[in-house]
């Protein structure tokens, strides 16, 4: 291989990210842009740096002793960095490399001011900018001057701040190479910055430009403040002007901040002419690169020149339109709904969409549903504004603001809409065994998929799935299945209504439903109770739980005393919930079957916290609790006047909802259980296509969509690099929060409660499951991980079923994520879990072991020490 160590930045363009780094091929790809000035210069490339690490042979020893520490331990990762450091800055630059450099700087003139730029391999990439993480050095002359910084420059891989920003987001410091590129200053009257979409709101159409007088070195540093232009459209829509103008002056005056004066003073840094002129040309910059860019640019006496652009990646991205599409959309979250917000692998996805009854968008590995029609029929718009206030107040609220901005234009109603917004309840009879029925059926469908799939393999496999997701939307989408599900959601609207406003009773039906029968998913938390009384008389068995380090744990119960018994009991749980999962929705999460050491943690606490026979004793303590408040409220109705009518109608309500409500979680069980049955296929061709050498591990058909790992299956062939950018993207996709509200412009919307009953400093949120509770916070992200006591309040980001274990041993529950009727609520109120769920960064505002006071009935957590 030659080596190239000095290239000019007109010779390498975006897709030379290896030879030039993130920062240097952009450059280049910027010069290669109709009407795009960029300042003359070089790049010294990564072909010299790996020369350069390899006369440094310390470096080497340093960076395995750098991969080994804890990341946490700050003080050992900043002297190591600085070890790095310091040996990389002194080790002399060979005569040769330093020839070439000096060389290509005579070619810019060799006493010009420079600027040094690091420019990593793992800098300004479309999933994480790197921005300041490493170093640039302004206004360096003469080739001695520049040899030493551009030292400085590989250095600056190694600084702690880099090291650390390498860590969070999973990149190998020893994957990482840096070039250094060294560019002509530009003396500028004006310079700032450029954002092509809202760096706060996410509006593509809206651009920001920040401008001060002088260098924007300053303006990025933080050290002067800017003039702000809101571009939209073509114009300039708002203006801020810089609070105290103050500018750094270019060379020969050096770089200390002074205060502007004269006429400059009282104007700002750009007029509106050229603020408009710099959005068009970051326009143009934008559609090359794919993405919003962050643009650093400067204004010479002979124009605009831009010094920098690097792709945002905070932005949460937008579904990309059908072709031609150009109307305005407004996207809803699925996972708000479902109670998953983790990004989801492309497999998962795809998996979900044709098992989906409704059409779903993708964006930043989550999915989303397209309102805009419900939302332009006033009718429609109406009962879905209804339907999604009652279960989740911020998304209602996300939609009103885009409505209140006329972003989605009425239309006139066309017909009759969808489901009713709240009217009279479905005309099913309230009897059991329609529930009982529904549930049957779902079973023998479940079990004749598990008998058809076994013969299934190849391409085969994949047509017979196609089939079987039309017989699982077919369960799914049964009418009747529909209708019970309403019938409960309604019935419970109905009580808390009513009672509300006959006996100001807030949230009746919570205490009205606890233990109500047939809900599996609180059935589940149970028995993992009952599970944990087998386990408990054996201590043994206990000890050998608590050394569990990996999933092949139960063939080792056998030998103890009540090992057997022990491990049949764990193997019945397995068989009836081990299909579920955190995040159970992504087919490509591993199933509780898959990895039952996931459990043990629960289990361990439930066999140390609880006592023996408390599943049987919660479930009939709740019936009791449920019975009481129905005597209590039937009562007191009857004293009212029309008394007996009030009385009747909410009794038989009541009978309603504890018939129809624990369905709720049954289709959800039903998915999950067909899922199962899919992945285990899947998987079985992940395994023949790695034992084929097609893949290199089972997982990478994870990062390829259902009709891809099709054509895989098919051909033989895998496109291994496009399994890679896959891989890249999800991991930047994890560090993203998804919005409840997305528009087709970007516009993220995550609502407001807009109330002000709750004490000051508290925390608000939906009231889910009444009560009020005080206790020891955990805030726990992952289940694997909990440790919880007995009275312990569970804060999280979402509760999905998957979670529910943890339920039976908390005394409260508080989530970043959910609404009325999302699974944690319902489970929630089965167990009588004081609950506050939509509480926003709830995982970051409360502190693992804070006291907090959660109030369940009025929506809001106070912060207690």
């Amino acid at each position: 291989m030659i080596e190239r160590y000095v290239v000019g930045l007109h010779e390498v363009d975006e897709t030379q990210v290896a030879l030039v780094g993130g920062k240097g091929a952009h450059l280049g790809g910027l010069s290669r842009i109709d009407g795009v000035r960029v300042p003359d210069g070089f790049c010294v490339t990564t072909d010299a740096f790996r020369r350069i690490m390899a006369e440094a042979p310390p470096v080497d020893d340093l960076l395995d002793r750098l991969s080994r520490l804890d990341p946490d331990d700050r003080e050992a990762v900043r002297t190591l960095s600085a070890q790095i450091r310091g040996t990389i800055e002194g080790t002399a630059i060979p005569g040769d490399l330093a020839a070439a450099i000096t060389r290509a700087l005579a070619r810019l003139g060799g006493r010009a001011a420079c600027a040094v730029r690091s420019s990593a391999t793992a800098e300004d990439l479309p999933t994480a900018s790197f921005a300041g993480q490493h170093d640039t050095y302004l206004n360096v002359v003469g080739a001695a001057a520049v040899l030493r910084h551009v030292r400085r420059c590989w250095a600056s891989l190694f600084t702690e701040r880099a090291v650390t920003y390498r860590r969070r987001n999973g990149v190998d410091h020893r994957a990482v190479r840096m070039a250094v590129v060294v560019q002509r200053m530009v003396l500028p009257r004006a310079s700032g910055v450029l954002f092509t979409a809202d760096p706060v709101t996410g509006d593509r159409r809206t651009a920001t430009v920040e401008a001060c007088f002088g260098l924007g070195e300053a303006l990025v540093s933080g050290l002067v403040d800017p003039d702000v232009f809101t571009v939209r459209d073509g114009e300039v829509v708002a203006r801020a002007p810089a609070a105290e103008r103050r500018a750094v002056p270019t060379p020969p005056t050096g770089g200390a901040r002074e205060a502007v004066t004269g006429p400059r003073r009282e104007r700002p840094a750009l007029t509106d002419a050229q603020a408009v002129r710099l959005v068009r040309l970051g326009r143009r910059i934008e559609a090359r690169f794919g993405r919003p860019q962050d643009i650093e640019w400067c204004l010479a006496d002979d124009g605009l020149h831009i010094v920098q652009s690097r792709p945002v990646t905070t932005l949460f991205p937008v579904p990309v339109p059908e072709a031609g599409d150009r109307e305005n959309r407004v996207y809803v979250s699925v996972g708000h709904q479902q109670m998953m917000t983790d990004p989801m692998k492309p497999l998962g996805l795809s998996m979900w969409r044709l098992t989906a009854m409704a059409p779903m968008h993708e964006a930043g590995g989550r999915l989303f549903v397209d309102v805009t029609a419900r939302l332009a029929s006033p009718a429609g718009r109406a009962g879905l504004l209804d339907l999604v206030g009652r279960g989740d107040p911020l998304t209602r609220d996300a939609l009103e603001t885009v409505l209140d901005r006329g972003f989605v234009p009425s239309l006139p109603d066309t017909g009759p809409d969808g489901p009713p917004d709240g009217g009279p309840p479905a005309p099913i009879e309230t009897d059991p065994a329609v529930v009982t029925g529904l549930m049957e059926r779902s079973r023998a469908s479940v079990a004749a998929l598990e008998r058809a799939i076994r013969t299934k393999t190849g391409p085969a496999l994949f047509d017979f799935l196609l089939t079987a997701f039309d017989e699982h939307k077919r369960i799914l989408g049964d009418p009747l299945s529909m209708q019970v599900i309403r019938a409960g959601m309604e019935a419970t609207w109905w009580l808390n209504d009513r009672l509300h406003a006959w006996l100001g009773e807030r949230n009746a039906a919570d205490t009205l439903t606890l233990s109500a029968p047939g809900n599996v998913t609180s059935e589940m938390g149970l028995a993992l109770l009952d599970l944990a009384d087998v386990i408990r008389p054996h201590p043994q068995v206990v000890a050998f739980l608590r050394g569990v380090e990996d999933d092949g744990f139960l063939d080792g119960l056998a030998e103890l005393p009540g090992g057997a018994e022990a491990r049949d009991a764990i193997e019945a749980y397995l068989d009836r919930y081990g299909m579920r999962c955190v995040g159970e929705i992504d087919i490509t999460r591993p199933r509780w079957r898959e990895r039952p050491a996931t459990l043990v943690p629960v289990l361990l606490d439930h066999v140390r916290n609880v006592e023996p026979g408390a599943a049987a004793r919660r479930f009939e303590q709740g019936r009791r609790k449920a019975l009481e408040k129905e005597r209590d409220v039937l009562s007191r109705l009857r004293a009212l006047p029309d008394g007996d009518r009030k009385a009747g109608e909410t009794e038989r309500m009541i009978d309603r909802v504890r018939t129809f409500i624990g369905y709720r979680e049954y289709p959800k069980y039903d998915i999950v259980s067909r899922y199962s049955v899919y992945r285990q296929a899947l998987m079985g061709e992940a395994g023949r296509l790695v034992r084929a050498g097609v893949l290199a591990e089972e997982e990478d058909v994870f990062f390829l969509t259902f009709q891809e790992f099709r054509d895989v299956v098919r051909t033989g062939r895998a496109d291994e690099r496009l399994i890679r950018r896959r891989k890249d993207a999800f991991r930047s996709y994890r560090a993203l929060t998804p919005p409840r509200v997305l528009t087709s412009d970007g516009e993220a919307l995550s609502g407001a409660y807009r109330r002000d009953d709750a004490p000051a400093g508290a925390l608000v949120g939906l009231p889910v499951s009444a009560g009020t509770v005080e206790g020891r916070a955990r805030v726990v992200l992952d289940l694997a991980e909990a440790a919880l006591e007995a009275g312990d309040i569970l804060v999280t980001a979402f509760t999905d079923p998957g979670w529910s274990p943890l339920f039976v041993g908390i005394a409260g529950l508080v989530t970043e994520v959910g609404g009325l009727m999302t699974h944690g609520a319902v489970i929630a109120r089965e167990y009588g879990l004081p609950t506050v769920v939509g509480v926003e960064q709830a995982t970051r505002r409360i502190r693992d072991g804070q006291r907090i006071r959660v109030h369940g009935t009025d929506g809001y957590v106070e912060l207690l020490g």
